[in-house]
């Protein structure tokens, strides 16, 4: 999903409702999952994105401090 991030992917679940998981899978050691949510609108809702994107910023942080 670009607009979150590179390297961000979106899991979309049918079940009545629409629900959303938004991911990052490019590291070895696991998947991160960044955000889930219901889907209520045709378009992901500006706050869901800021949120992955915060999410996104924060696992990359760390994974840099963890590194060096």
């Amino acid at each position: 999903m670009p607009s979150v991030g590179q390297g961000v992917r979106e899991i979309r679940v049918h079940a009545g409702t629409e629900h959303r998981v938004l991911y990052l899978a490019m590291f070895a050691d696991g998947v991160y999952v960044l955000h889930a949510f219901e889907k209520r609108s045709r378009k992901t809702l500006r706050p869901d994105i800021d949120l992955a994107r915060t999410r996104l910023a924060a696992v990359m942080r760390v994974r840099r401090q963890e590194r060096g």
